[in-house]
């Protein structure tokens, strides 16, 4: 694949960039070294190289972005991610939230409603030679074929919880979903305890790019 290289600039940057996420409360090592051992250029047009380790969210195609790496980061903190678990990911993206997933050890699929996000994503899925299945479809349905799922998450701003998604996530389970009409979402953690109750924790005010209901593209 053109331009994938990794310079020693780079892994500085990478470097100061998880100096960063520490700085910001991202306190799971493990988590960290997924931000190192996956290169965040490899992910981004040529033109934000030079600006790949700034917490920053880039243009990817499609109306779409790759999130801040602090968001990144948080949102698979409240995870409370095991390796093995299965996890359902709702807007696979540029795959870069799938491949630190993957490299966490979690069993991946992944939902991507615009057709080429989910084949450049598929071919960084390839690179890295994750294990990861991608799907192009509506993330509102989930996935029941591979379900239910421990873990689920949504990287756009939902207007309210997808039934359907609740439906698949096993009792024990947790879902980080952004959610939120307007351009702000509030970061919800829902768990589902051992007899199917749900409980709810907000962790503040994100930007996400739209949940588009019911629409593949």
């Amino acid at each position: 694949m053109k331009h994938l290289k990794d310079s020693y600039k780079h892994k500085g940057k990478r470097k100061m960039l998880i100096t960063k996420l520490k700085e910001m409360g991202i306190v799971d090592d493990a988590i960290l070294q997924a931000f190192d051992a996956v290169p965040r250029h490899y992910f981004l047009d040529l033109v934000f190289e030079a600006q790949a380790y700034q917490n920053m969210a880039f243009q990817i195609g499609s109306g779409q972005t790759i999130s801040h790496p602090y968001t990144v980061a948080f949102q698979t903190q409240l995870l409370e991610l095991e390796k093995g678990m299965k996890v359902l990911e709702i807007g696979t993206g540029s795959g870069f939230q799938t491949c630190i997933l993957c490299k966490l050890g979690a069993k991946v699929f992944s939902i991507e409603r615009h057709k080429e996000l989910h084949k450049k994503a598929k071919a960084m899925i390839d690179y890295f030679k994750f294990s990861a299945r991608l799907f192009f479809g509506d993330g509102y349905k989930g996935n029941k074929t591979y379900g239910p799922y421990d873990r689920i998450l949504v990287t756009c701003g939902a207007p309210e919880v997808p039934a359907e998604l609740l439906t698949q996530l096993k009792n024990g389970g947790i879902i980080v979903i952004p959610v939120g009409a307007g351009k702000e979402q509030k970061m919800i953690k829902l768990k589902k305890d051992s007899e199917g109750k749900i409980s709810e924790e907000d962790f503040g005010t994100f930007k996400f790019v739209p949940m588009l209901e019911r629409k593949v593209n």
